[in-house]
């Protein structure tokens, strides 16, 4: 989209009502105009590719093809950004994360009425991310399906190459005894807010089950989403992925999800603290506390891997990881949907390795394995 041109959106909904209330308000930015109106999924494909618009409003409950399929169709063919707007958005519903996981860019809950006040409230929540959605890369996504050979073949994972799926080939304390009191765990700490969920259904199966480190993920999401998101993660995952629970120790090959309705810290005995404190810089979760607490913990063990994004977080607490000789890790601008969080990353001069997201797990375990063999000639 040229600058000055005005951002072209389809919206899809099968209600002539609902069309209408968005119609109305996104047309009250002059920034956006209608490219078309969709009343089912068939509809908006066929739509997305004829009309090609800048964005599409989503719903997900429309006759012959819901909003996912038609999400997964176009964003396997002709990905176009795609912005949900639908009120299974309200309760961190399965859905809306799996349109997330398709590749849509963000949701929006859909306006229950048409009164003003309500299509005030929606309104300016709904124009933003229209207006970011139009800014974004869009990738094609490709098939989520993945061998366990191509995703747990890297040499320190020490597994059998399982699947994940079955729970008799996940990994135990018995298998993996090393935890937080061993010390000089590795803690990788994963920051992610826009794009963040469709990325991480990418990265997350390339860590082996025998990761030899703790995996803390940050991901801007609203409270009501994160638990869902983690039982979604763990289904794709090879190693164990949970909700982080207060007062629990960090484990090797384990994966803790930050709830959205907290702040993560790692307390200098290396147990997940949660604070349900105010926002920090405007955000909730905050990447950057949860970096500060556990570099001060992990010391030259931790890893800070900054991905898509909008904003700054990350930034600081990467600094901070720097400074106590760890690793800092961002995705790349071509492979990111948002480039954000990774640029103002890289402005700190903290970065050690700038990688396409395809690379992130080859750089990480790259790092754990020169922390081995630092400490085996004991410059650790």
């Amino acid at each position: 989209m040229a600058m000055g041109d005005k951002i072209r959106v389809l919206v899809a909904d099968d209600s002539a009502f609902m069309r209408k209330v968005l119609v109305s308000i996104l047309t009250s930015d002059p920034q956006i105009e209608i490219a078309g109106e969709a009343r089912d999924g068939r509809e908006v494909v066929a739509q997305s590719e004829m009309l090609k618009p800048d964005v599409i409003t989503m719903d997900l409950n429309m006759p012959h093809m819901n909003g996912l399929e038609a999400t997964e169709v176009i964003m396997s063919t002709q990905p176009r950004p795609i912005v949900v707007v639908s009120s299974e958005s309200r309760e961190g519903a399965e859905p809306t994360l799996r349109a997330l996981e398709l590749g849509a860019i963000d949701w929006v809950a859909k306006p229950t009425s048409g009164v003003d006040l309500d299509m005030v409230s929606v309104r300016d929540e709904l124009i933003r991310k229209i207006r970011i959605a139009s800014k974004v890369r869009v990738v094609r996504n490709a098939t989520r399906a993945r061998t366990a050979a191509t995703v747990v073949s890297g040499e320190i994972s020490g597994g059998n190459g399982a699947s994940s799926s079955d729970p008799a080939t996940r990994n135990t304390e018995t298998q993996i005894e090393k935890s937080a009191h061993d010390g000089k765990l590795p803690v990788v700490v994963l920051s992610a807010s826009t794009g963040g969920p469709q990325t991480l259904m990418q990265l997350i199966p390339m860590f082996p089950e025998r990761f030899p480190g703790a995996v803390l993920l940050v991901q801007h999401m609203p409270g009501a989403f994160t638990s869902q998101f983690s039982a979604q993660l763990d289904e794709v995952a090879n190693l164990e992925v949970k909700e982080a629970e207060p007062g629990e120790i960090m484990h090797a090959g384990r994966m803790y999800l930050c709830p959205g309705s907290h702040h993560l810290r790692v307390s200098n005995t290396g147990r997940l603290v949660l604070d349900d404190g105010p926002r920090i810089n405007g955000y909730k979760p905050c990447a950057d506390v949860t970096l500060e607490t556990a570099s001060a913990f992990a010391g030259n063990s931790t890893i800070s891997v900054v991905l898509t994004g909008m904003g700054n977080d990350a930034a600081r607490g990467s600094v901070a990881v720097k400074e106590r000789g760890g690793y800092v890790i961002v995705q790349d601008e071509a492979s990111a949907v948002i480039f954000g969080m990774p640029a103002e990353t890289i402005k700190t001069g903290a970065v050690d390795a700038v990688v396409s997201l395809d690379k992130i797990y080859t750089a990480i375990e790259k790092r754990i394995l020169w922390l081995r063999g630092a400490a085996q000639v004991g410059a650790l």
